[in-house]
């Protein structure tokens, strides 16, 4: 029998938070639509260290979960930054895709203060920033790239999906992430980035949709499916399901 892979759930847990009521559910309904036995623990970011890897040492994957601000937002920028460079596969949802927007900024485009509106309203390089219009309990359409990773896992141009945010990529700072390799794989009806991509990994998504509450109506996220795929592939056990 295999043993379970280790999920880890980078984020400050609340029961009353609707992302954090259907992860648990949505890594359950992906484990049964694969037969991939998978086991979850929380990490409070307050618990993360300096580098990002002691607590994420074992883990076959790595969701950074939605609920910012955090109460330590550089330890997960710095989980994020480890797991991107150890190619231990990576999902960031809403939160998880403005801080893996941040890391990628500071680690790869050379953004060296690059931060968030939300903690650094005053900051010079905010790279999130201010949606034009709240996202909050908001759902619409979101066009998946085509080659992408997103495309090719749900097997379609666009889906629906849901948000519950406030902030997102900055676009002033779009082209120069381009250049430094980052590839922002979906967009909504009017052209603004909706997810993001790290071509060079075995498996690292991040979106600022929530593809997780397709759990609370009993669906398994096409993208967490792609999630367990890939540390089946890529951890110690090395099995495909």
């Amino acid at each position: 029998m295999r043993n379970p892979l280790r999920i880890a759930l980078v984020g400050d847990f609340d029961p009353t938070v609707v992302a954090h009521q259907a992860i648990p559910r949505a890594i359950a309904l992906a484990s049964a639509a694969d037969g991939i036995p998978a086991a979850i623990e929380w990490i409070d970011t307050q618990r993360l260290g300096s580098n990002g890897a002691e607590l994420l040492a074992g883990h076959d994957a790595v969701w950074v979960v939605p609920n910012s601000p955090y109460r330590n937002g550089e330890g997960v920028i710095a989980a994020i930054r480890h797991v991107r460079n150890t190619h231990v596969p990576f999902l960031g949802t809403c939160g998880g895709f403005q801080h893996a927007v941040i890391e990628l900024a500071r680690n790869a485009a050379g953004i060296a203060s690059a931060t968030h509106a939300e903690e650094h309203a005053d900051a010079a390089e905010l790279v999130v920033s201010a949606l034009a219009c709240s996202l909050v309990e908001k759902s619409g359409e979101v066009m998946l790239a085509e080659g992408s990773r997103l495309r090719q896992i749900y097997g379609a141009a666009r889906t629906i999906e849901g948000y519950h945010c406030n902030y997102g990529l900055n676009p002033n700072y779009r082209e120069r992430l381009e250049r430094a390799g980052v590839r922002f794989s979906a967009v909504d009806a009017a052209g603004d980035v909706r997810a993001l991509e790290w071509p060079d990994h075995p498996f690292f998504v991040a979106t600022l949709f929530q593809p997780e509450r397709a759990a609370l109506r009993g669906e398994a996220p096409q993208v967490v499916r792609a999630l367990l795929r890939a540390a089946c592939r890529t951890g110690p056990q090395g099995f495909e399901p």
